[in-house]
């Protein structure tokens, strides 16, 4: 009975430090019939495991909301080649299924024509990184539209907001450059961003339905401006993404 009593005290002192799923262990294994046989490294596995678990899961949640993929589907398990389409270089997808390019700071752009999958790909690869790091994804216009909009309200909070977008450990910009730029003040936050991502090695996603060469024309015919932020997107990974005819 003196055992069980201890076992209580303990009971209240992890519900104490609000840790419920911990607290919900120790009586449960007591009366699981094997308590007496377990060793102490097995009794921690097992009072740990539950609360170790739940705080991941709600850690991992809170990322995807903050990330804007809180509810999607994709999955990297689906990326592969099909009868629909297929992805070069051959087994890119199994490269980028490691964490690794994230960490190395090390830049991918996705190409395909629409609904070819670059966007499954890119929220694909999002989530998995919301595992282990920071991420945010963005439609490119909508983005730039914002920043140019914040910038010009507020410069203070434009460069706070510069700030939290440089420190993500994963940028996310879909259907980029969709629709020409026609606002230079768009061009310099895309260029600032993309620049200073560069600069301090952290990794960002652009998936476009435009060839690269083509990305001047879209930019105001700024070959200058063009060149530098191709430069950047497409410096580590390209992967293009083909329907199969």
């Amino acid at each position: 009975m003196k055992k069980l009593e201890r076992i209580n005290e303990l009971v209240d002192e992890l519900n104490e430090l609000k840790l419920s799923n911990m607290a919900a262990s120790p009586d449960a294994l007591y009366h699981s019939g094997s308590f007496d046989d377990m060793d102490a490294v097995s009794l921690l596995e097992q009072m740990i495991g539950p609360e170790y678990q739940s705080k991941t899961s709600r850690r991992f949640q809170s990322r995807l909301k903050q990330a804007h993929l809180s509810g999607c589907p994709q999955s990297l398990a689906q990326c592969r080649d099909s009868a629909e389409r297929v992805c070069l270089p051959p087994d890119i997808n199994s490269t980028l299924s490691s964490p690794d390019f994230i960490r190395e700071g090390l830049n991918v752009c996705i190409l395909g024509p629409s609904d070819s999958g670059k966007s499954y790909l890119a929220k694909a690869l999002g989530i998995q990184a919301c595992l282990n790091c920071r991420a945010m994804y963005h439609h490119c216009e909508e983005f730039l539209e914002s920043m140019v909009a914040l910038k010009q309200a507020d410069y203070k909070k434009y460069q706070k907001k510069v700030r939290f977008y440089l420190n993500l450990d994963l940028l996310i910009l879909d259907d980029f450059l969709l629709h020409t730029i026609t606002d230079e003040r768009e061009i310099k936050v895309l260029f600032e961003v993309m620049e200073k991502r560069s600069e301090l090695s952290r990794c960002t996603i652009v998936c476009s339905q435009r060839e690269p060469n083509s990305w001047a024309s879209m930019i105001l015919n700024d070959e200058v401006s063009a060149n530098a932020v191709l430069k950047r997107a497409t410096k580590h990974y390209t992967v293009v993404i083909q329907p199969r005819n």
